[in-house]
């Protein structure tokens, strides 16, 4: 009888050896919201912060005098918001309107307006450490609103940062 305890204590502590071996760490990485949207074939995010809601294409009602970037306003439970052409800062061709395109909500600063985008393509949490710094080849019509780069789906992801398009508009 004590050899076969003397073979049960071997494997029982070759089992616990092992188990220490395979032990994952389980780092907890910080991470951030990103709303992924489609424009013209493209992916494009803005930090999940900056969003407060998605809704679903609604009657935009044309502003006689507003700049060209400003598709018109739109009534949101009863709060009159302008809705933005970003198309028109990232030097992009117009996108046809679809049972598809969405305005995303979003504020920074004190300022808030709806921005039509073609598509939500996702919502997601991802790593910070994901988020690549922005081309440095980018065109110089996009740049100055890129705040980074990530991927999603193999996809390239160009981040833009709500901030310094709220920017351009006070200017």
């Amino acid at each position: 009888m004590p050899d076969e305890k003397r073979t049960s204590d071997i494997i029982l502590e070759e089992v616990i050896k092992r188990r220490e071996r395979e032990k994952i760490v389980d780092v907890e990485e910080e991470k951030t919201k990103i709303v992924v949207f489609s424009l013209v074939d493209d992916y494009y995010g803005f930090y999940g912060d900056d969003v407060k809601e998605i809704l679903p294409l609604v009657n935009i009602y044309y502003v006689p005098g507003s700049p060209d970037f400003i598709l018109g306003v739109v009534n949101i439970r009863g709060d009159i918001e302008s809705v933005l052409n970003i198309n028109k800062f990232l030097g992009l061709p117009d996108s046809k309107q679809t049972k598809h395109s969405r305005i995303a909500v979003a504020a920074r600063n004190d300022m808030r307006s709806g921005i039509l985008v073609d598509s939500i393509v996702d919502v997601i949490d991802v790593p910070v450490s994901s988020i690549k710094p922005p081309l440095s080849t980018l065109n110089n019509s996009i740049r100055d609103f890129v705040s980074g780069e990530m991927l999603h789906d193999n996809k390239n992801v160009t981040l833009l940062d709500v901030e310094k398009i709220f920017g351009k508009i006070t200017v």
